[in-house]
């Protein structure tokens, strides 16, 4: 049985609604403080975190809220304001926008604060990628290059909280792909720092369009997707169909704070395949088979015989932080004789764009092969396995009666970096102990 994190986005998806619910979901609230924590040792202020049960049209659900203080405050939540009818005012006088605090961060700032907070490195990979997401979008809308983009409501304090705090639940629940078959979005403007935009507002717009999510429209005015909310929802979704049958195994319920005639809830389900008698995964095999499934993936291909080697490192590293599965170089001889490379990225068809115009920006290439290639992949789900170290993540891969049990490296280099030991006989060892912990099952 393969296991799915289903994302139901009826009223929309924001940041905060997504940490609430997987917090709900079962996400350690421990591990979250700690990173919370570091976030104000390295000098972020401004903002408290409170975590609260709440009441949203009857049904209960967790409330995640970055509260900020006066210096600070967006008006995110203020619905007058939001849409443009009444201006800000402090002491009865009015308050123009460009007065009021904007914290500006480069993506280069904001990644030094990822880079330094207490998270592991598969939590601090997925929130680089949801802040290249949004930085890519915020230059498309504006017409510059990313790394020009200097982010005000996406590098605010709160949007950072929101942001490191879904990186760090997601890693924590073992999440790393979403079923999310489309977006609720509402219509009419909304009030920007820029004043006032429609909606989907620009960002989003790029977004859903760079990687072909799904909006359905829900006939009333407002926001419900916010960029980083779309940047979340781009970052994980890996098919926008659900199992043909399934068991919910736990549901979480996330609030939302502004009020827009919808129950105002994210809710994310932790979803198992369940065969309903007629070989239900191989029937998904035979009639799904489009571009969002995992037996169908794409192959990018380019030659490359005129670009420096430290172009294509950095190219490598930025198809890895959008998403990319893999990313290869192979040495080819080209025509006139000229050594060269084969740059091949792997990846899901609704990847496809935003990687080939990272390659196009990113090396001399004036061309890129896109190729579908068939696959069979073995469902997989994360276990915990006890070691003489703790207890370590592994990746259990289960089809026809075939099982391979594999440590998470990440756990175990981990581990090798605590206790100073090698890393092949360390995972020698806990590989040892997965093939235990399955045998006694």
């Amino acid at each position: 049985m393969s296991r799915n994190f289903y994302f139901d986005c009826s009223s929309g998806i924001s940041g905060d609604m997504t940490v609430a619910a997987l917090l709900d979901l079962g996400a350690d609230r421990e591990v979250l403080e700690k990173m919370i924590a570091s976030l104000q040792k390295q000098g972020i202020e401004g903002f408290q975190v409170k975590i609260s049960r709440v009441k949203k049209s009857g049904m209960d659900a967790c409330d995640f809220s970055v509260l900020l203080d006066e210096i600070h405050e967006n008006h995110d939540h203020d619905m007058a304001w939001l849409h443009g009818k009444q201006p800000i005012e402090n002491n009865g006088e009015t308050v123009h926008l460009h007065h009021v605090h904007h914290t500006h961060r480069p993506l280069s700032d904001i990644l030094h604060i990822i880079d330094h907070a207490d998270m592991t490195q598969n939590a601090r990979k997925l929130a680089v990628r949801m802040f290249t997401i949004l930085a890519e979008a915020e230059a498309k809308a504006h017409g510059v290059k990313p790394d020009e983009v200097h982010f005000h409501e996406v590098g605010a304090v709160d949007s950072i909280v929101d942001i490191l705090s879904v990186a760090v639940c997601a890693d924590d629940l073992g999440m790393d792909s979403a079923v999310i078959p489309w977006l609720h979005e509402g219509e009419g403007m909304i009030r920007c720092q820029h004043g006032m935009i429609p909606v989907p507002v620009p960002a989003v717009t790029a977004i859903v369009q760079s990687f072909g999510l799904k909006l359905r429209p829900a006939g009333i005015e407002g926001e419900l997707v916010t960029p980083t909310g779309a940047a979340i929802a781009a970052c994980f979704i890996t098919s926008d169909r659900l199992p043909q049958a399934y068991r919910i195994i736990r549901c979480g319920i996330g609030a939302g704070k502004r009020e827009y005639g919808l129950p105002g809830i994210l809710r994310i389900m932790l979803l198992e395949d369940a065969d309903d008698g007629e070989n239900t995964e191989k029937n998904n095999r035979e009639s799904n088979k489009d571009d969002t499934n995992d037996d169908t993936i794409i192959k990018l291909e380019t030659d490359i015989d005129d670009c420096s080697g430290e172009a294509l490192g950095y190219c490598m590293d930025q198809l890895f932080a959008a998403g990319a599965r893999d990313v290869h170089f192979l040495p080819v001889f080209m025509k006139k004789n000229r050594p060269g490379y084969q740059l091949q990225v792997i990846c899901t068809n609704r990847q496809a764009p935003q990687l080939e115009n990272i390659i196009f920006r990113e090396t001399t290439t004036i061309g890129i092969r896109r190729i579908a290639v068939e696959r069979t992949v073995m469902p997989r789900k994360i276990k915990t396995v006890p070691t003489p170290w703790g207890d370590v993540r592994a990746k259990e891969c289960e089809m026809d009666g075939i099982i391979k049990v594999y440590p998470e490296y990440e756990d175990v280099a981990a581990i090798c970096r605590r206790e100073d030991l090698p890393f092949e006989k360390t995972f020698r060892i806990i590989s040892a102990a997965c093939v235990q912990a399955e045998d006694k099952q």
